[in-house]
C-alpha cells in the first residue's frame, strides 16, 4: 500500500516560499503603535508651523504662478479660504492617526490631502515631504490601529496584540532604501573631494564649542566620508541585532546634528521614528516593563482598559486566505521594486544630475549639492523685432526665483508661462522666450546653465534627456583653497 507523500518540511521548501510565509508571521503590534503616534504627532506639529508662520499664504496663495510637476499641470490651489481649511483638516486627520480614531478613513484622507499640497508647487519640493507621502500611503494599508487606539477600545473584538510581519517590514524597507540611496548618491567626485561639505561647515564655524573645528580639512573629511559610511554600511547593519543599538545611536546623533546645523524641518524626527522600526517589534513593551514600577498607578488604569479590550478580541488569524496572501506578497514586492528603481532613473540621463537636475527629485538625493544661479529672460516679438528683458521677480516670490534659477526644468516651465502672459495680456501670439542663466555648482565658477540661443517656447516639457541644457564644464576648485589643512 502506497503511503501518501508527507508535506515537505520547512527546510525543503524553496527559500522564496519561506520568506513569503514569514511575511504573515504574527509579531507584536507595539512598535507599530509607537510609530503611528509619533508620525501623527509630527504631522500635527508641521501643520501648526504652516498655519502659525503664515506659510500657507506665502508659499501657495500669494504667488501668482506655481511650478507644477510633470503630469500634474491640472492641479491648482483651492481658492479663498479653502486651502486654509484643508490644512486645518490635515491637522485634525494627523491627530486622528496619532490616537487611532477612524484610522483607515483618516490615513486615506491625510494621504490624499497631503500629497495634493505636496504636488502644488515644485519650488516646495523637499525629500521629507516625499517621504511623508510615501509613509502616509503605506499607513493606509498597515493595521497600526489594532491596539492602543480609539478604534481598538470602542470596537468590540478589534484589539489585537499582534500584526502580520509584513506591516512592520514595509516601513523597514522604506527607510532602509532611503538611507542606502542617500549614501550611494554621495559617492561622486565632488563629494569625495569634500564639496559641498567644506562650504557648509565653513559657514558654521561659529557653532557652539565645535564650530572652530569645521575650518580644518580632516574634520570636513570625517564628516563627508562618515555620512557615506553611515548610510551605505550602517543602514544594512540596522538589520543585524548585535549592531543595531550602536548604529541607531549614530543615527540619532546624526539627525540631531543635522537639526542643529542645517535646520531641516521635521525630517530628523521623522527619520528617528522610522529608524525605531528596525528594533524588535515588542521593544516598547520591554521598555514599558522597565518603567512599570514608577508608573504603577497610571499603568494600572491604562492596563485595565487594555485588558477589557483584549478579552473581547479574537485570536490573530495566522493563515489568511490564498487570495489575500497573493495580494499582499505582490503588493510588497511591487512597492519594493518601485522604490529601488525610482531613485536609479537618473542613470538614464547623461551628465551630472546635480547640474541638469533630471532624475534628481524622488531619488533621495538629500543635502547633496550647493547650487547658486541667476536667471533673466528675454521675450521677443519676431514680427516687430521688439525685445523685452524680464525680471522673474516681477512674477515670482524671492523663494521661487532662487529655487527656479538653478533648475532647468523650472526655467522651461516659466518660459512657457511668459509665453501665455504675452498672449493673454498683450495679444502677441508668437513670442520667443530665451533665458540667460549662469549657475555655480559646489563652488565652481559660474557658467551657462541653458542654451541662450534656444527659443524655450518651442521646447515641450518632457522626461527625455534635454539637449538644451548646457553640459557642465567648469572644474571643481580644490578644497585646500577653501578649508585649512590643520597643519
Amino acid at each position: 500500500m502506497t503511503m501518501p507523500a508527507s508535506p515537505p518540511s520547512d527546510g525543503h521548501r524553496p527559500a522564496w516560499r519561506r520568506c513569503a510565509d514569514r511575511l504573515f508571521d504574527p509579531v507584536s503590534v507595539a512598535s507599530l503603535v509607537v510609530f503611528r503616534i509619533l508620525f501623527g504627532t509630527i504631522m500635527v506639529w508641521e501643520v501648526l508651523r504652516y498655519a502659525n508662520r503664515g506659510w500657507i499664504e506665502a508659499f501657495y496663495l500669494d504667488p501668482e504662478f506655481l511650478f507644477t510637476y510633470y503630469g500634474f499641470e491640472w492641479l491648482a490651489p483651492l481658492g479663498g479660504v479653502g486651502l486654509h481649511w484643508l490644512f486645518y483638516g490635515l491637522g485634525v486627520l494627523a491627530a486622528m492617526i496619532a490616537v487611532g480614531a477612524f484610522y483607515r478613513i483618516a490615513t486615506i484622507l491625510f494621504f490624499l490631502g497631503f500629497t495634493y499640497v505636496f504636488l502644488l508647487d515644485q519650488a516646495r519640493y523637499l525629500n521629507h515631504f516625499y517621504l511623508v507621502s510615501l509613509v502616509a500611503f503605506l499607513m493606509c494599508f498597515i493595521p497600526a490601529h489594532r491596539a492602543w487606539s480609539v478604534d481598538a477600545v470602542l470596537r468590540k473584538g478589534f484589539w489585537s496584540d499582534t500584526v502580520p510581519r509584513w506591516s512592520i517590514w514595509l516601513l523597514i524597507v522604506q527607510f532602509e532604501i532611503m538611507y542606502i540611496f542617500a549614501g550611494l548618491v554621495k559617492i561622486n567626485g565632488d563629494w569625495l573631494r569634500l564639496e559641498p561639505m567644506s562650504m557648509w561647515l565653513g559657514n558654521r564655524t561659529d557653532f557652539l564649542f565645535i564650530g572652530p573645528l569645521f575650518a580644518y580639512q580632516p574634520v570636513v573629511a570625517i564628516a563627508a566620508y562618515g555620512v557615506i559610511l553611515l548610510h551605505v554600511v550602517g543602514a544594512p547593519l540596522l538589520l543585524w541585532k548585535r549592531t543595531r543599538p550602536w548604529v541607531f545611536s549614530l543615527y540619532v546623533a546624526f539627525h540631531f546634528a543635522n537639526h542643529l546645523l542645517f535646520q531641516i524641518g521635521i525630517f530628523p524626527w521623522l527619520a528617528i521614528a522610522g529608524t525605531l522600526m528596525f528594533f524588535e517589534p515588542d521593544w516598547p513593551r520591554r521598555f514599558a516593563r522597565l518603567a512599570r514600577d514608577r508608573l504603577a498607578a497610571a499603568g494600572a488604569a491604562i492596563g485595565d482598559i487594555a485588558d477589557r479590550a483584549r478579552k473581547a478580541a479574537p485570536p490573530y488569524r495566522a493563515t489568511p486566505s490564498l487570495i489575500l496572501r497573493t495580494v499582499v506578497i505582490a503588493g510588497v514586492a511591487c512597492w519594493t521594486l518601485f522604490q529601488i528603481l525610482m531613485p536609479m532613473r537618473h542613470h538614464l540621463y547623461p551628465g551630472d544630475t546635480s547640474w541638469h537636475e533630471q532624475g534628481h527629485r524622488f531619488a533621495w538625493q538629500m543635502k547633496l549639492r550647493q547650487k547658486s544661479a541667476t536667471t533673466v529672460f528675454m521675450v521677443a516679438d519676431p514680427a516687430t523685432g521688439d525685445v523685452w528683458k524680464i525680471d522673474p521677480l516681477d512674477y515670482l516670490s524671492d523663494r521661487q526665483d532662487r529655487y527656479m534659477a538653478g533648475r532647468p526644468d523650472m526655467i522651461l516651465q516659466f518660459a512657457h508661462h511668459l509665453e501665455d502672459v504675452w498672449a493673454e495680456e498683450y495679444g502677441i501670439e508668437d513670442v520667443e522666450v530665451r533665458a540667460l542663466s549662469f549657475a555655480s555648482l559646489n563652488g565652481r565658477e559660474p557658467q551657462l546653465l541653458v542654451d541662450p540661443s534656444r527659443d524655450l517656447t518651442e521646447i515641450e516639457r518632457s522626461l527625455a534627456p534635454a539637449d538644451w541644457i548646457m553640459p557642465l564644464t567648469e572644474p571643481l576648485r580644490r578644497p585646500e583653497s577653501q578649508v585649512a589643512d590643520g597643519g
